[in-house]
C-alpha cells in the first residue's frame, strides 16, 4: 500500500554515465507540482546515498550491486562494454562498428584494473599512448579525451542500468517515477489520484461523447431528427 508523500522535491541519484534528459522531461510534464532534483553519486558505492544523510529517494545505478533483500530493483537497459585506446593504436584502425575480442587485449596494460586510478584517470593515461582501458560505453564517452577512441569488446557481457530504492518504501511519488521509467502514460498511472486532481469524466460504454456538446443551440446529430445544417452541401433546384 502506498502512503501520501510529504517531500518538497523528489531527489534522484544517478551514477556517472546515466543520461536523464528524457525522464526528467517526462517528470516535469507530469509532476510540475514536485521539482526533480538530480544528484550524481559515487559510482563505486552508490547505495550509500540511499537511506543515509543524502536526501536521495531513488537511484539509477549500474548493476551488479550488493542490494540483497534490502532494496527493490527494476532493470532498465543494458550498455555494452568497450575498450578505450589511443588513436594510433592498431585497434583504432578498425571500423567503428567492428568489434575486438578480449583475447586481443592480452599483453596490454589495462589501466582500468589499477585500483589507484579512477576511470577518468585511466583514460587520461591511455591518451598518452600507454595501455588501454575497458569500461561501459557511456563512461568511455563521458571520460573521452582528445587522442582516444573506443571499440566494442565482443565477448564481455553488458552492464545493466537499474532503478533502485529501499525495499518497503513506496509512495505516490515513487510510483509515479516508476511509471516514467517504465514508459507508462500519464493516464495509465497506477498512483492514487490526488485530492486536488479532478476525476476524469466517464463516457457510457459503447459510445463516444459528442464533441459538439449537448447544450442549447447545438446541431442535433445525424439521424436524430431536424434539418442537417452546415454540411456544405445544397440540394439542386428543380427547373420549372
Amino acid at each position: 500500500m502506498t502512503t501520501e508523500p510529504t517531500r518538497a522535491s523528489f531527489c534522484l541519484g544517478f551514477v556517472p554515465g546515466v543520461t536523464l534528459a528524457k525522464w526528467s522531461r517526462m517528470w516535469e510534464e507530469r509532476r510540475g507540482d514536485l521539482p526533480l532534483d538530480v544528484v550524481e553519486v559515487d559510482g563505486d558505492e552508490p547505495l550509500a546515498a540511499l537511506g543515509g544523510d543524502e536526501p536521495v529517494v531513488m537511484l539509477l545505478g549500474r548493476l551488479p550491486l550488493p542490494t540483497g533483500d534490502d532494496f527493490s530493483v527494476i532493470p532498465l537497459y543494458e550498455e555494452r562494454i568497450v575498450v578505450v585506446v589511443h588513436k594510433e593504436h592498431p585497434i583504432a584502425a578498425l571500423g567503428k562498428d567492428e568489434e575486438v575480442a578480449l583475447a586481443d587485449l592480452d599483453g596490454e596494460h589495462r589501466h582500468d584494473l589499477d585500483p589507484a586510478l579512477s576511470l577518468a584517470e585511466a583514460v587520461a593515461v591511455v591518451a598518452t599512448g600507454a595501455g588501454v582501458a575497458v569500461m561501459p560505453q557511456s563512461l568511455a564517452r563521458l571520460h573521452g579525451v582528445k587522442g582516444t577512441t573506443h571499440r566494442f569488446v565482443a565477448d564481455l557481457d553488458p552492464t545493466t542500468i537499474a532503478l533502485v530504492w529501499p525495499d518497503g518504501q513506496l509512495d505516490d511519488d515513487i510510483d509515479d517515477f516508476i511509471g516514467v521509467v517504465r514508459g507508462r502514460t500519464a493516464n495509465s498511472s497506477r498512483s492514487r489520484r490526488r485530492e486536488d486532481e479532478p476525476a476524469p469524466a466517464k463516457a457510457r460504454k459503447g459510445s463516444a461523447p459528442d464533441p459538439r456538446g449537448t447544450g442549447k443551440g447545438k446541431t442535433p446529430a445525424k439521424g436524430r431528427g431536424g434539418p442537417q445544417r452546415g454540411t456544405g452541401r445544397s440540394r439542386p433546384r428543380r427547373s420549372r
